[in-house]
């Protein structure tokens, strides 16, 4: 190539960023966002099922959430003691793994603990109780995906 095409690519692309720069800088100014970037405001995007991680939400609303990764599926909640039985106390683990609203795209871990002698000391849950956690979670997805459709 030769010095004189190398000279104008290099100003053919200046050019080019310096049009893309002022353009940007335009639209900075304007009392009306563009429309591109409204476009792009709305765009919510989660790695798994929509309707499986409102329903999780929704099913642990009341206890005080540690961690909360809609791209990872994963909801993890801090202890909680309900007020009428403060001698134990739960934590909730929610993992959603796939988008598909599926039984098998939810999984939920439980851990109890038990007040002894001053100690929190870690207790069984009961199988039954994680499974009506997923009923319920499963059962609201399913309520939401309807309402959805129903528009």
């Amino acid at each position: 190539m030769s010095n004189l095409s190398v000279s104008a690519v290099r100003r053919t692309a200046t050019l080019a960023m310096v049009a893309v720069a002022c353009a940007g800088l335009a639209a900075c100014g304007g009392k009306e966002r563009p429309r591109a970037d409204l476009a792009a405001s709305q765009v919510t995007t989660i790695g798994v099922n929509s309707y499986l991680w409102r329903a999780s939400l929704d099913a642990v609303s009341f206890m005080p959430l540690l961690q909360a990764d809609s791209a990872g599926g994963v909801i993890v909640t801090d202890w909680y003691a309900n007020p009428s039985n403060p001698g134990e106390r739960m934590k909730v683990t929610v993992s959603i793994l796939d988008q598909d609203l599926r039984a098998d795209a939810l999984r939920v871990a439980a851990s109890r603990q038990v007040s002894q002698g001053g100690a929190w000391v870690d207790a069984p849950v009961q199988a039954a109780t994680v499974q009506k956690l997923e009923e319920v979670i499963l059962t609201r997805a399913r309520d939401l995906r309807r309402s959805a459709i129903r528009g």
